[in-house]
């Protein structure tokens, strides 16, 4: 079968000749990628299936893999494999399965990608024992059937962007009365729902900034949950020092800073969309808001005092971080979404006005006992949940060149969410004979809904 591999070994030495006959990504001279016939793999243990992904998408993370991108300092201890198929956001079909408890051949399934310590043959570990299977403490680990911290970065599993991989049927969800293009959103739609169950929910105003997928699942979250919320997207923003204007990997303004007002951009659930620097920003989230700016005594940005009671920041820069710090009133919450790193902040901003900064990173089973996928899942077959339209662009493996420059434009080549096709007329027609059962934690028995999270709240 085919894979796309990202592989910093395929490196050839100055002057040979491999280097040019591989089709590399244009914007990531640090990682070759290619297109590669591999052996499919074969589900060696109980449980493990081999799915065929009918789309698979393309995220912050993957971009950060292949232009070769840094972790944050402290994450490169979990390493990864020299090779890798990148791929974890998938919808697709079990196409192989042997001993299983109710994932047949044939079923269309949604992947919740974390591996654990049970996926790799490792005693639990006491998070994965108390339920947190996403803060797993051994995810730097390798164990008998399997490596990595989640599909799409394990050696022996692969990934979405492949025609087919390995993963355990408890990692799967019924994709029953999903599209393929709504259901390939269920890990950042679960990443999102994460992050919004990361903050209390006592407030009125909320601010998200980035103008990707995430950030819009973001909206679409609070606005599913809380539908009373002024939410504000800050679609673009910058640094007053130098002028510079910030947008999560986006190479070119949606709009010119004269405008203000991202009228161009319609995000869902949102009640405005802005942008300038960081300063006009505040000005005008102290005009909407009512609050005063404070001035510090020797200059500098401002400080809103009585500002808004949550920012969810899918940026996670230097800029955005103190923008989020400076916008938050007393005893308000950040939530940090992006992939941010090493960065100053003015730490008085956090202590002195009581602030708490709470990370969002994954999913698994929120506090209400609930599986974050399952209720994504039954958010997905719910056509009032706004997403049909953040699937704007369809890529063979083969065109990954396109696909991945697309990815990394974003908005200013009109894309938000870009993914690949996989081969979904090799798939196995459903086997009427096999039935339907229910998975262990399948959403129709869970009956989670918007309603019962608030409640659970």
């Amino acid at each position: 079968m085919r894979a796309l591999v990202v592989d910093p070994a395929l490196t050839a030495p100055a002057g040979g000749s491999r280097l040019r006959r591989r089709r590399r990504v244009a914007l990531t001279p640090a990682l070759p990628v290619e297109v590669r016939d591999i052996r499919t793999p074969i589900p060696q243990g109980p449980g493990w299936v081999l799915v065929r992904p009918a789309l698979s998408g393309i995220c912050g993370t993957d971009l950060a893999l292949v232009e070769g991108l840094q972790s944050p300092s402290v994450l490169t201890a979990y390493g990864r494999p020299a090779a890798v198929i990148p791929g974890h956001e998938i919808v697709g079909t079990v196409e192989r399965a042997g001993q299983t408890r109710w994932a047949r051949e044939g079923h269309r399934v949604l992947v919740e990608p974390t591996l654990r310590c049970a996926h790799k043959g490792l005693p639990d570990c006491r998070r994965c024992r108390a339920g947190e299977t996403h803060l797993c403490e051994n995810a730097d680990r390798a164990g008998s059937l399997c490596s990595g911290k989640a599909i799409g970065s394990s050696e022996r599993a692969g990934g979405g962007w492949s025609e087919g991989f390995l993963v355990h049927e408890d990692m799967l969800v019924p994709a029953d009365g999903i599209s393929d293009q709504r259901g390939v959103l269920a890990e950042p739609a679960a990443s999102a729902l994460h992050a919004v169950l990361r903050w209390s929910g006592r407030g009125e105003r909320v601010v998200v900034v980035g103008s990707g997928a995430l950030s819009r699942l973001i909206v679409a979250t609070l606005r599913r949950l809380y539908r009373g919320i002024d939410i504000t997207l800050l679609a673009e923003f910058g640094d007053p020092a130098n002028g510079r204007r910030v947008r999560d990997r986006r190479r070119q303004p949606l709009v010119t800073p004269a405008t203000g007002n991202h009228k161009s951009l319609r995000v869902p659930g949102a009640d405005r969309v802005w942008g300038g620097t960081a300063d006009t920003l505040l000005m005008r989230a102290a005009d909407h808001t009512g609050a005063r700016l404070m001035r510090p005594s020797g200059g500098g940005m401002p400080v809103m005092d009585g500002g808004v009671d949550a920012v969810f920041d899918c940026h996670g820069s230097h800029t955005s971080i103190d923008l989020a710090l400076r916008l938050l009133r007393a005893g308000g919450t950040l939530v940090l979404c992006g992939r941010a790193g090493r960065h100053e902040a003015e730490w008085s901003l956090l202590w002195a006005r009581e602030l708490t900064v709470r990370g969002a990173a994954s999913y698994g089973r929120e506090s209400n006992g609930q599986r974050t996928f399952s209720i994504v899942r039954e958010w997905l077959t719910d056509a009032s949940f706004p997403i049909d339209t953040m699937v704007t662009h369809r890529f063979p493996l083969e065109d990954y060149n396109s696909a991945l420059e697309t990815a990394a434009a974003g908005s200013a080549a009109g894309a938000v969410k870009v993914v690949f096709e996989g081969p979904v007329s090799t798939l196995r027609p459903p086997d009427p004979s096999n039935g339907a059962e229910a998975a262990p934690d399948d959403p129709v028995l869970l009956h989670a809904t918007a309603a019962r999270v608030r409640s659970a709240r």
